[in-house]
């Protein structure tokens, strides 16, 4: 056989000459093979030069004495002094008011709505052109609701605050600045890249160019207007990445392709747009909109590479970019573009390599077994389980007839998807860095930033210092349950059935064992003996949860950190929580380790989809596909032998294909893979424990990321068992049809919009009608009389 070479694959060599035709080379190298390499190498060196530069211009000898005196773009290093006047907002702004608009002002946001109508036409024509089902419809109202209610706001803030407040008060003039070609002129007291300022300045001039504008007044309306039109953007592309998810997810195991545009995926990308942070900001010049916006843009790229099972140069190319782009937004995006997307590319490299089936042995010795999953391991066959297995209620004990599942199992199958990937990637380097050398690029430019700028933040350095805080992903769990609480309905079904089923009298009822015939097999050594009762003992569910509890307490013990903005900034929100929490009482920071472990539960169950494990039993009613009678095809696990029938595995693709058409929710209710739940923690944990301030916006792409891989719920998971609170309903009556309408419906969506609306017209409200005054101790006005207001 030939051997394979790290230029050309065997499948291209023949022992009696070439395969298919002679291509000159030399050494095996031809001239194509040279060019491709050469294309990237000159890629990636392109991104190391730049690093390189940009550290040797943080040298202030070399920047004088070297970079300045180079003809024409030797300008660009000359340091120019700004007068503090420049940091000043414009003297043409009008002063702060307050109070209620009038019956003029009411027109104008009446207009400020209509106007927003025929933009919302235009984007529900690009979003549903191609859809043939029901969410067409459903999209157009979401589409007309989202630009009348971003438009009104924008017009209701403009009007009652028509002047640049908090951020703004450096954002606005900055972009102003731009607006005058000054792109040299920097406010130090800024700390994001200018891309928000750029995507201000080039949209509008675009448009002016086109002609679908007259002209563009770079004033505070207009640019706030930037993140008005951001919002709708960014429901849109939040939509094509829920649609891509259910088609990656589905591609899994159907070969039937999704074109069409679920109400799923159209609905939970109407309630990201609607959630608080992002829309209240979306009337106001910040940085967070567009910012989400394009990390969702380069998300969505990623979802469309691993839909291959090779990228293009041309793909990877845009990669480069749009991660690039990313990082011009906000420098922490580079944990989502290379830790997130890159990693989940490194998985979906390793599962490329689709090796070939083996029939399992049975094995007597620990060193056998885990040779032999080291061997399988290596060439890509990795236990990566959906995590609705994956999680504790996932699969049964091997060998086992109860219908209970093993409720630690969950435990196991994430670590050895963690050391199954890490084995599959030092085993094959090329194929891993022919899939991922875009996001290398991407990270040593950003390694070349930080090292020209002397930090990661760009301006007000001593504020942001970076600081190992690990209280914020306990802070995250409660954020996110305090802000998902209508996604988490289906534990309080799951409850409300289990104090029935106590309640309620039930004659048992004996099941019949199986008899079979069972040949003895070799005894197992004691080591594989030990291993094998370790990992599927129940009691190491109890541990890892006491564990996690006192692992919280002492992490809240020794590493909270309340920075001094927190406490001197009375018109956020987050002044107030720890206000009132954490600095009310010691005891208080450590009885709240308790919601947040229950938060972080409920929000990993909501991830995984199924959650029948809390009632004590689990049956196969799961809406999900692969379950414990249908394990995944990436199940590799030393201490659990799983076998599939290849006869019901085609009935399996047959019962696909009729659900598919039949049920509007099937493509929607599938979990993500443990490794995706795993790659998501490690991202969402670097980009927040280098924060020392506990601020709701860093939360916002943790979140809309979650959101967008949380699976559909519907009734039909609960729909089984004769405790259940949806048995007996009549399909004629009010309750009965309310239950069938959720058999194809997650209502779970109804109500997060609710929730959602309900918080932004608090915070709306509180922001534009609940103003005051900075005052001293000693009753003076400070601040020059400035109306404040209360804001996330």
């Amino acid at each position: 056989m030939v051997s394979q070479t790290p230029l050309r694959a065997a499948e291209f060599k023949s022992a009696y000459g070439p395969k298919y035709a002679f291509q000159p080379n030399f050494k095996g190298i031809s001239v194509q093979s040279a060019a491709r390499y050469g294309f990237r190498s000159a890629t990636i060196g392109a991104g190391l030069g730049m690093a390189l530069v940009l550290f040797a211009s943080s040298l202030p000898r070399f920047r004088a004495d070297v970079l300045s005196k180079i003809p024409i773009i030797g300008s660009t290093w000359e340091k120019k002094e700004i007068h503090p006047a420049d940091n000043s907002p414009s003297t043409d702004m009008a002063s702060p008011t307050g109070g209620a608009p009038d019956a003029l002002a009411s027109f104008k946001f009446a207009s400020w709505a209509a106007g927003a109508v025929p933009v919302a036409f235009v984007l529900h024509t690009l979003l549903f052109k191609t859809s043939a089902n029901s969410s067409g419809s459903l999209g157009l109202g979401f589409t007309v609701f989202l630009a009348a209610a971003a438009f009104l706001w924008l017009g209701v803030v403009s009007e009652i605050v028509p002047e640049p407040y908090l951020d703004e008060v450096f954002h606005i003039p900055q972009a102003q600045r731009y607006c005058e070609g000054k792109f040299l002129e920097w406010d130090d007291k800024i700390t994001t890249p200018p891309g928000l300022y750029w995507i201000s300045i080039l949209i509008p001039q675009a448009a002016k160019s086109s002609g679908l504008i007259s002209s563009y007044a770079c004033g505070p309306k207009s640019l706030r207007a930037t993140n008005a039109v951001g919002i709708i953007v960014l429901s849109y592309i939040a939509l094509l990445c829920r649609k891509a998810i259910e088609a990656r997810l589905h591609q899994a195991h159907s070969s039937i392709s999704i074109s069409s545009t679920s109400q799923y995926a159209t609905h939970t990308a109407f309630n990201i747009a609607l959630f608080p942070l992002l829309f209240f900001f979306s009337g106001l010049y910040y940085t967070d909109v567009i910012s989400t916006a394009v990390v969702l843009v380069s998300f969505l790229n990623h979802l469309h590479r691993i839909g291959r099972d090779r990228s293009s140069f041309l793909s990877d190319v845009i990669t480069i970019v749009l991660g690039l782009c990313s990082l011009t937004m906000r420098q922490t995006n580079v944990f989502w573009v290379v830790v997130f997307m890159g990693g989940l590319e490194a998985v979906h490299a390793v599962k490329s390599l689709q090796p070939e089936a083996v029939v399992q042995p049975y094995m007597t010795s620990l060193s056998e077994q885990l040779l032999f999953f080291f061997k399988r391991w290596s060439v890509g066959h990795v236990h990566d389980l959906p995590l609705n297995m994956a999680y504790p209620e996932g699969k049964k004990t091997p060998k086992s007839s109860s219908s209970k599942p093993n409720p630690n199992q969950g435990i196991p199958d994430m670590l050895f998807t963690a050391v199954s990937l890490i084995v599959a990637a030092l085993c094959n380097p090329l194929r891993l860095i022919r899939q991922i050398w875009p996001y290398i690029t991407v990270l040593a430019a950003f390694a070349g930033f930080v090292a020209w700028n002397g930090g990661v933040v760009l301006g007000d350095k001593s504020n942001h210092v970076a600081t190992i805080h690990l209280p914020q992903m306990l802070y995250l769990w409660a954020f996110f349950g305090f802000f998902s609480l209508p996604l988490f309905v289906p534990y309080a079904i799951l409850v409300v059935d289990a104090v029935r089923s106590v309640l309620i009298a039930r004659k048992d009822k004996d099941i019949p064992k199986e008899s079979k015939n069972v040949a003895r097999k070799p005894a197992l050594s004691l080591p594989l003996k030990l291993f094998t009762f370790i990992f599927n003992n129940r009691l190491l569910w109890p541990l890892y949860l006491a564990a996690t509890f006192v692992l919280s307490g002492l992490v809240v013990r020794f590493n909270t950190i309340i920075h001094p903005f927190t406490l001197a900034d009375n018109r956020h929100y987050m002044f107030y929580v720890f206000r009132y929490t954490i600095r009310r009482a010691p005891w208080i920071r450590y009885f709240l380790v308790l919601p947040y472990t229950i938060s972080r539960w409920l929000v990993w169950g909501t991830l995984s989809g199924c959650t029948n494990w809390i009632s004590g039993t689990h049956k196969d009613a799961c809406s999900a596909y692969y379950h414990s009678s249908r394990p995944s095809s990436f199940t590799c696990d030393p201490f659990v032998a799983a076998d599939v029938d290849a006869s019901t595995s085609r009935n399996f693709q047959e019962e696909v294909k009729k659900d598919t058409k039949q049920d509007p929710l099937f493509i929607s209710t599938e979990p993500v893979p443990t490794s995706t739940g795993l790659i998501f923690l490690l991202a969402t944990t670097l980009s927040l424990i280098t924060a020392p301030l506990v601020e709701p916006r860093y939360f916002i792409i943790p979140w809309v990321v979650w959101r967008l891989l949380v699976p559909a719920w519907r009734l039909h998971d609960h729909q089984e068992g004769e405790s259940s609170l949806f048995d007996g309903a009549s399909s004629t009556s009010l309750w009965g049809k309310f239950v069938n309408f959720c058999r194809g419906y997650d209502v779970r969506l109804i109500l997060e919009t609710i929730w959602f609306v309900l918080i932004n017209l608090i915070t709306g409200y509180i922001f534009l009608s609940k103003p005051y005054v900075w005052k001293a101790e000693d009753g003076s006005i400070l601040d020059g009389g400035r109306l404040q207001r209360f804001m996330w």
